[in-house]
C-alpha cells in the first residue's frame, strides 16, 4: 500500500476511534470503503495503538 493511502487509513481509523478503541463494525467498513483487507486495517489499528473492541468474528 502506497504512503498516502496509508496515511487515509490511519486517519480515518483515528477518527472514528474513541478512547484508542475502534468497534469491529467499524473496522469492517473501513477495509470495506477502502478497499483494503481487514488485516491491514488490523494492522494499522495495532500500529496506531487502537484497540479493536465489539468484535464480531474474531478476525482481528
Amino acid at each position: 500500500m502506497d504512503q498516502e493511502k496509508q496515511k487515509q487509513l490511519k486517519d480515518r481509523i483515528l477518527a472514528e476511534a474513541d478512547n484508542s478503541k475502534l468497534p469491529c463494525k467499524i473496522a469492517f467498513a473501513i477495509a470495506a470503503e477502502t478497499g483494503l483487507d481487514t488485516p491491514e486495517v488490523g494492522r494499522a489499528c495495532n500500529e496506531l495503538g487502537v484497540k479493536i473492541v465489539e468484535c464480531q468474528l474474531g478476525c482481528f
